[in-house]
């Protein structure tokens, strides 16, 4: 045993002795390898722990995407009694753990790994890890509003912090490591590699980007995405949505004017309720369990009525693309749920539950895509495609994209998700906007980003 410290001393040694090419081949592949592994394990202890509580306790299926089956689900809830009660009790337990065992895995755990890209490369503890992946399965898989790309983001930017404590990196190659591990995180668990490597470059700044992340991002990125692949295969996580659609006229790209600002104007609401949701819960009595089980319980309350808001909300995603499916959700269903997913989003995780908020913000931007689509059908103006496929998938980008303060890494991430890169000339003009629009805002989705590297630069030094 004794030996196993000096091993990795010699290890770490030759890591920072190295050139760069060869230590970021090693690390890279390294945390790729956890952050892909990572996402296999998360995604099936997701799976099982749905199947259970929705599936068996409360007799509700969730409909999936097509990379995952693409199932229609429950036409309805067999024991809706049940629900709030599951919903509660997931809550309840994911806090339990959480405030017992590690109470920074609370909420959604990517503002974490971000900070430590910009402080303490070395500070996430790895039980935090283990405790984020449990609290999040039990919140996500009792109905809870959130994401299971930050579960995975936390369980390769853990990883990084690990090794940077194990092998003595500087704080700077630390720090590169960390941000890796977000990207190559997220990118895994969605399928994405490319995205997700230029998300590691991008996501710890509101309006910058980091240049020295993008190419170790992509040996990062890449290992994920064959790791994932190998167990859950390499289809894209939505199929192929509107793959064959092609812009033949230019004024119908007037549409996608509509869906920018529409995106812009959901994403900050989203942000702001979200935020909101957690200074208030902050300043209400309860504690730490409290509150995350009286959150379950009231969105098992609202999923009765719009169960579109329970869990990830990916199937439905899914099944907004497509004209019968979205036909059949009733109007005031698809007008509303993006709010209704904000609501059921904050109450989740902005109480104190355990998830991601990505995820959330996926489904939010495809509903608002799919409700100007059936608005803009309804009113009988032309230039409305036939299928809805192109408004979700560009809703998608915008709305999180701003919100994000990401807007290239997430159109890039959305379309390898729906194999859709031929929504290319609608999408730069959707998310340009949304993103143009928010940039006028202080908002974002995450707290933790700094304003550029300069700003962050001048932090670490002071």
């Amino acid at each position: 045993m004794a030996s196993a410290p000096a091993a990795g001393g010699r290890f770490g040694a030759s890591i920072r002795k190295s050139g760069y090419l060869q230590k970021w081949l090693l690390l890279g592949v390294t945390i790729g390898f956890i952050a892909g592994l990572g996402a296999v394990v998360f995604y099936f202890a997701l799976k099982y722990t749905a199947d259970f509580l929705l599936g068996y306790l409360a007799g509700y299926h969730l409909p999936t995407p097509v990379g995952e089956g693409g199932s229609h689900g429950s036409a309805g809830f067999q024991r809706p009694w049940a629900l709030p009660l599951v919903t509660t009790g997931g809550a309840l337990l994911s806090a339990f753990i959480v405030a017992k065992l590690a109470p920074e895995a609370t909420g959604h755990g990517t503002d974490e790994a971000i900070q430590a890209v910009h402080g303490d490369p070395r500070a996430i503890r790895f039980r935090a890890v283990l405790v984020k992946m449990a609290a999040s399965a039990l919140t996500i898989g009792s109905g809870g509003s959130a994401g299971r790309e930050g579960p995975t983001a936390q369980i390769s930017a853990g990883f990084s912090s690990l090794l940077t404590r194990r092998l003595h990196l500087s704080d700077e190659d630390g720090r590169t490591a960390v941000a890796l591990g977000i990207g190559a995180g997220i990118g895994a668990i969605f399928a994405a590699p490319l995205g997700g490597a230029v998300l590691a470059a991008s996501i710890p700044y509101r309006d910058d980007f980091d240049y020295r992340f993008l190419l170790p991002g992509f040996i990062t990125s890449g290992t994920a995405y064959a790791v994932l692949g190998a167990f859950l295969g390499f289809d894209p996580l939505f199929g192929y949505i509107d793959a064959e659609y092609r812009f033949e006229k230019s004024w119908p790209l007037l549409w996608f004017v509509v869906i920018g600002l529409a995106a812009a104007a959901v994403g900050y609401l989203y942000a702001r309720t979200f935020h909101t949701t957690v200074r208030l819960t902050h300043r209400l009595p309860g504690g730490p369990v409290l509150k995350p089980a009286l959150g379950g319980l009231l969105v098992g309350l609202l999923g009765l009525l719009i169960p579109q808001i329970l869990s990830s909300g990916y199937g439905w995603a899914q099944l907004a693309a497509d004209r019968g499916s979205l036909m059949a959700i009733p109007l005031w269903i698809v007008v509303v749920l993006p709010v209704a997913k904000i609501v059921a989003t904050s109450l989740s995780i902005g109480t104190g539950g355990s998830g991601g908020l990505f995820g959330p913000g996926i489904v939010i931007g495809a509903f608002v895509g799919a409700a100007v689509w059936r608005l803009g059908e309804l009113s009988g103006l032309p230039g409305v495609p036939h299928e809805p496929g192109i408004f979700v998938v560009v809703g998608m980008m915008a709305c999180f994209g701003s919100v994000a303060r990401a807007p290239l890494a997430i159109m890039i991430m959305v379309a390898e998700m729906t194999g859709s890169f031929s929504v290319v000339p609608g999408a730069i003009l959707a998310v340009g906007i949304a993103a143009l629009v928010m940039s006028r805002t202080n908002v974002t989705i995450y707290e933790a980003q700094r304003l550029n590297r300069d700003t962050a630069a001048a932090e670490r030094a002071r």
